[in-house]
């Protein structure tokens, strides 16, 4: 009983780390992360894409409501999985970054350094009383220097670089697909389609294109574009991942995407 007291003391403070050098509230944020729906980042040879499953709880929500893929800059997109509240705060922060960098140095903001600002900040609330850690994993993707870069955020505030990657749900079988099928040197195109391919394992009944989110940035023009539903719907029929229901699933949590 006195141990588990202990613990329990441990996993009230933010700012209190457990004897084995733990802290929990940023544990649970990860566990937050795991039960938010599937988003996927590639890194392509020319250029990034990011996916996520944007399945609606609903038949009656509108499926267009629902934000996984978010526009940070013309050169920058980010895909997320976890709270969609703290997301939200999270993209606005990036987007406020991005822009104060265009104008106090007139130029675009890198990835990776966007990145680590972002990272920096979640960080902040890992050693603040009073608050909590962001409940939510971000992809960030784009073009630097003509180069594609993709990037991950933890709740601790730490950041990783990738050459593909999942979070939210199954995130484990995912990455284990990914490094299975994964090459160096693949195109866009062919990103998009194995992107896609990566989502479908999280279910079973085939992917639907307004269940989906598809969103690329390319080396030529270096804009965020996400992809139309009937190219999708023609994607999807061309790899066999239509689904033949057209009633979607539940997602995990009705407060998580």
């Amino acid at each position: 009983m006195q141990g588990q007291s202990q613990q329990q003391a441990y996993d009230r403070g933010i700012t209190i780390f457990s004897p084995d050098g733990r802290l929990y509230q940023v544990e649970y944020a990860r566990e937050a992360v795991k039960r938010g729906t599937a988003s996927v980042g590639i890194r392509a040879e020319d250029g990034v894409v990011l996916a996520a499953d944007k399945r609606a709880r609903s038949p009656l929500m509108e499926p267009a409501s629902i934000e996984k893929l978010h526009k940070a800059d013309d050169h920058v997109g980010v895909a997320s999985a976890g709270h969609v509240a703290d997301a939200r705060q999270l993209i606005d922060f990036a987007r406020r970054q991005a822009q104060v960098n265009r104008l106090r140095y007139g130029e675009a903001m890198g990835i990776e350094t966007l990145t680590k600002t972002i990272t920096d900040h979640i960080q902040q609330y890992t050693q603040i009383g009073g608050a909590r850690p962001f409940g939510v994993a971000l992809i960030v993707g784009g073009i630097e220097g003509g180069e594609p870069r993709l990037f991950e955020t933890d709740p601790s505030g730490t950041p990783y670089e990738w050459q593909a990657l999942s979070i939210g749900s199954d995130r484990s079988d995912l990455r284990e697909y990914l490094e299975a099928e994964y090459e160096e040197g693949i195109s866009t195109d062919e990103a998009v389609g194995l992107a896609l391919d990566t989502l479908a394992r999280t279910n079973d009944d085939g992917l639907t294109p307004e269940g989906v989110g598809v969103a690329t940035i390319t080396v030529d023009d270096e804009q965020y574009a996400e992809v139309p539903a009937e190219e999708l719907e023609a994607i999807l029929a061309d790899r066999d991942l239509l689904a033949t229901d057209e009633e979607d699933d539940e997602s995990t949590d009705a407060d998580e995407e």
